[in-house]
This record gives structure tokens, C-alpha cells and sequence, in this order.
């Protein structure tokens, strides 16, 4: 019987380090990556624009832990933390969190200097067990969206330094 629960734990050890899928979004965005920038370091204002992450809480800082609300498809809410594991002021956020061997994600907002703008992606990276048995597809969809929000965002603050 010990063989057979040594034989279990290597199987699910093994599918929890082979276990990945990705989601994967970009958008031009007709404003500078400061500008951009300043939208995502601003936690307190997530609620207004993130329709997945709704509330920040933490300094975004490189090793620091930032605390979010996540809605979900079905309207309701839960905690996620993830870690700060590099932070590039105007070019890079990188962030993960989960739970080793069972499901994980590593997060980066990449801003890109183009011309007349800048190009944002959001890239996320799962990994475990629970990929296997898990669909990320409506994170694609939500970030995309997210996106769209986040240039809406932007050039709502830009009118308002106009004003």
C-alpha cells in the first residue's frame, strides 16, 4: 500500500511540474508609458478602471506582497496575493503567487515604447497540477478588456490635467 501512495505522490509531483498553460494580450495604446505607468502604480484606483483585480492594497515595491480583490465570471470576489518579483518603473511589473506543485501564476505588464504610443501586454504563466483540470480562457478575455479599461483610464486622466 506505501508503494502505491509513493507512486501517487510522484505522479502528481510530476504533473504539477509539468502543468502550464498561458494567456497572453497586447493593445497600442495612444499615450506614454509614464502615463500608463502611473495608472498601474496606483492602487486605490483600481476599482475604478481593473475589471479583475477591483481593489490594490500594498506598495508596489520589488519583494513587496500587494493584496487583491479578483472578480471572477460569476460577479463574486476573492483574495489573491502575489509577490513583487520585479518592478521596472515604466517598462516592467512582474508578479506570482499560488500554491507550489498545485496551481501558480506568474504575471508581467510589459509596457513597450512604439511609435505614437505604447504597446501593453499582459503575459500570465500557469503552472501545476491544477492547469490540468483548470480552462484561464476567460482571464484572456477579462484582461483583454482590462486593457481597453486601462486606456480609457489613462485618457480620463489626461482630460483632467487638460481641465
Amino acid at each position: 500500500m506505501l508503494d502505491g501512495v509513493r507512486w501517487i505522490a510522484l505522479l502528481f509531483l510530476t504533473l504539477g511540474l509539468s502543468g502550464c498553460k498561458s494567456v497572453h494580450v497586447e493593445r497600442w495604446v495612444p499615450a506614454s508609458s509614464s502615463e500608463i505607468w502611473s495608472v498601474l502604480m496606483d492602487g486605490s484606483g483600481y476599482g475604478a478602471w481593473n475589471p479583475v483585480l477591483v481593489e490594490a492594497d500594498g506598495a508596489f515595491r520589488e519583494g513587496g506582497t500587494m493584496a487583491y480583490r479578483m472578480m471572477t465570471p460569476d460577479g463574486t470576489t476573492t483574495p489573491v496575493e502575489a509577490e513583487i518579483r520585479r518592478l521596472e518603473p515604466g517598462v516592467e511589473l512582474n508578479q506570482s503567487g499560488g500554491l507550489p506543485g498545485i496551481l501558480t501564476f506568474d504575471h508581467h505588464w510589459i509596457l513597450e515604447s512604439v511609435e505614437g504610443g505604447t504597446r501593453v501586454i499582459q503575459h500570465e504563466d500557469y503552472a501545476g497540477v491544477g492547469v490540468l483540470f483548470w480552462d484561464p480562457g476567460w482571464y484572456e478575455e477579462a484582461y483583454a478588456r482590462g486593457l481597453e479599461a486601462l486606456e480609457a483610464r489613462v485618457a480620463e486622466r489626461r482630460a483632467e490635467r487638460a481641465r
